[in-house]
């Protein structure tokens, strides 16, 4: 199987270069990981969107997208837990 190639919008590249440093470095090894297995244990579909997907990362979540026709991860959205969805 091919890896993924991994793309982070550029918003949520600045959402996370917010965080601390410690969850900084979880979320960034959690991405890496996305590559290899874009649907790890843990991750859920989010509901009314046709191919994105969420991981739990402490008390943030990573959304994302999958295309699998492109091998391709698209990070959106990387927020704290009560702000992701608005």
């Amino acid at each position: 199987m091919a890896a993924y190639r991994i793309e982070i919008k550029p918003s949520a590249a600045k959402e996370l270069a917010k965080l601390p440093r410690p969850q900084q470095q979880l979320i960034r090894r959690k991405i890496d990981a996305l590559a290899n297995d874009p649907h790890p244990r843990g991750c859920v579909k989010v509901q009314g969107e046709e191919n994105a997907y969420r991981l739990r990362s402490g008390v943030y979540r990573i959304v994302y997208e999958v295309h699998d026709d492109v091998l391709v991860v698209f990070i959106i959205r990387i927020r704290h837990r009560r702000e992701v969805y608005r």
